[in-house]
């Protein structure tokens, strides 16, 4: 060995699945030895010396024995001039690993790293099978520009990032904004420097996927198998610690255990050994050479097997293909409700099995556990019922003023708009309360039925009378047609309704925040309409529209978002109601 590998020591640190509770992955950390030449430094300058520590680094693990996917570290230089990086390749291959097993995590500087060279590399390290990782992103220089090129399969935030998160706005936000761009890209959000309950709470509130920290288990010389995970109760300032769900639900790559894969040719002894080796497997892929699951082990099901009546003495030496079954798989782009419905479709005796995922080559990435699968659904639904006003059944302002940052976040244009019913103190007090729930109800289904076909639109029941509805700008119209156009009654009473929409371009307000102000004055204005009215204004601009009303004056815009002239009053002049004005 080099003279060079006396000087440094390597420690692994689990990458914590949030999710799952589970250790994901181990990072091997290399660690100079005091009072020795620091061996990182000059590998900073050297790519070649960088990749035989990535390389001496994969040799370590397999001293031992561990079956966890690897995080290994690489300089952006050293991939940008090395593009196939042969010796971790040789390094992997001799100890028995495949790529898709390793995480390369691209360590800045990427200032004056080639781009082009960059991202070729990458492109090709990936075509291998490696997964790549953008690591310490929010404290380098690596350009949201590059980020966005490389696409990597992980995102892990630095942990000045997680310092402080659980009450700072702007930290949130940047973490907000990352979980977004991992969303559109496929990618997974990790953050490091976990260390205490509180900043737990924080990061799963604000849905990142995988952790590092002292709270789980600091950096050590063995791999950890075995962490501290605080327990459910543990909650952030700002209310219930959960993760981020989108809509269509969780990601199946935020549920991803690692697989125990051996060779198609593997015997039934060779597989019994290591069933019973580690006995924290539940199951073996059988994959070819190019990493496919081609057959699939349950655990219970094969070991049952061979211990039958001439169980060992029938199968041992022979192929384990003779105990296997196919593989169930889905691709990493899936989510929880499709892994179901993978499971549902097979058979009844396999409900149990673990679910392979692959990526589009069809290589194993991982299995996800059906208990890890079952249990986040139930949380979700857990979660969306407290969340649903208990009259309609739609979720709060939370959900809508959610989206509302996310579409703000990509420099989408929105319309939001605040529905409420006229006069509803007076509806109560003259049909009674019974029959206000019930206007409140059908006004809910109205809502709820054209947003059934309306894939972008989000409605919320904010309490009381007031409503919110977020489209796209010309989204708006089936909503008006619905609501607005139609007679409504409260006990044999008439009753009519208010709209106001801010239609917001990109870059038009700063968060959800400034949309509801901009849309209180014109709420404002809608309700001076005698009937059912519709108002609408833009932030920044003095144009009001009214699409709905015929008023003689009507209030003009005012307050944030919607700041009035000086000397005027923003009201409508008299010859021309029912027009936009500016």
């Amino acid at each position: 060995m080099p003279a060079w590998t006396d000087q440094l020591r390597f420690a692994f640190q689990p990458v914590v699945n949030l999710s799952t509770g589970s250790v994901a992955a181990l990072e091997i950390l290399a660690r100079p030895e005091p009072g020795e030449v620091d061996v990182l430094a000059t590998a900073r300058r050297c790519p070649d010396l960088d990749a035989e520590l990535a390389a001496l680094a994969v040799r370590t693990a397999a001293h031992h024995e561990t079956l966890l996917p690897l995080h290994v570290n690489v300089f952006a230089t050293t991939v940008a001039e090395l593009p196939r990086l042969a010796a971790l390749g040789k390094a992997v291959h001799d100890i028995g690993r495949r790529p898709w097993e390793i995480t390369l995590d691209l360590v800045g500087p990427f200032t004056h790293v080639p781009r082009a060279a960059l991202l070729e590399s990458v492109a090709v390290l990936r075509d291998e099978g490696y997964r790549i990782c953008a690591d310490g992103v929010g404290d380098g220089d690596l350009s949201l520009r590059l980020l966005g090129e490389l696409a990597p399969d992980l995102v892990k935030l630095d942990a000045s990032l997680c310092a402080r998160l659980d009450t700072d706005r702007g930290r949130q936000a940047a973490v907000a904004a990352m979980r977004q761009l991992c969303e559109r890209i496929g990618g997974l959000l990790a953050i490091e420097g976990v260390e205490s309950e509180r900043q737990y709470a924080a990061v799963r509130e604000a849905g990142v996927q995988l952790a590092q920290g002292h709270l789980f288990a600091p950096p050590a010389r063995r791999p950890a198998t075995e962490i501290y995970l605080p327990p459910p109760a543990v909650r952030a300032v700002n209310g219930p610690a959960v993760p981020y769900r989108p809509p269509s639900g969780p990601p199946v790559a935020q549920f991803l255990q690692p697989a125990a894969l051996l060779p198609m040719s593997a015997s039934a002894g060779a597989v019994r050994s290591h069933l019973t080796g580690f006995p924290e497997v539940s199951g073996v892929l059988l994959v070819d050479t190019d990493g496919v699951p081609v057959r699939a082990i349950d655990r219970d099901r094969f070991l049952l097997s061979l211990s039958g009546r001439y169980g060992h003495a029938l199968y041992a030496d022979r192929p384990a293909l003779r105990l296997a079954d196919r593989p169930r798989t889905v691709g990493a782009d899936a989510t929880a409700w499709q892994v179901l419905d993978v499971i549902a479709e097979g058979d009844r005796d396999r409900t149990g099995d673990d679910v392979a995922v692959v990526d589009e080559r069809g290589r194993c990435m991982g299995v996800v556990h059906l208990a890890d699968i079952v249990r986040a659904l139930a949380e979700s639904r857990v979660e969306e019922a407290a969340r649903l006003n208990p009259l309609t059944r739609l979720p709060g302002s939370d959900e809508v003023n959610g989206e509302v940052d996310r579409r703000i976040a990509e420099g989408r244009a929105f319309a939001l708009s605040w529905l409420d019913v006229d006069g509803f103190k007076q509806v109560n007090d003259g049909a009674g309360f019974a029959a206000g729930d019930e206007l409140i109800r059908s006004v809910g289904r109205t809502l709820a039925g054209v947003a059934a076909g309306e894939p972008a639109c989000r409605v919320g029941h904010i309490g009381g009378d007031d409503f919110l509805v977020l489209t796209e700008p010309d989204g708006l119209e089936p909503f008006a047609a619905a609501l607005l156009d139609v007679a409504w009654s409260a006990g044999g009473r008439p009753v009519s309704l208010s709209l106001a929409t801010a239609v917001c371009p990109p870059g038009g307000v700063g968060g959800h925040h400034a949309a509801a102000a901009a849309l209180a004055p014109l709420k404002k204005a809608a309700k001076a309409l005698p009937g059912a009215s519709w108002v609408l204004g833009r932030p920044g601009s003095q144009r009001t529209e009214i699409r709905r009303g015929s008023p003689l004056r009507v209030p003009g815009p005012a307050g944030p978002g919607f700041p009035a002239p000086p000397g005027q009053s923003g009201a409508l002049p008299p010859g021309q109601v029912g027009r936009a004005v500016g």
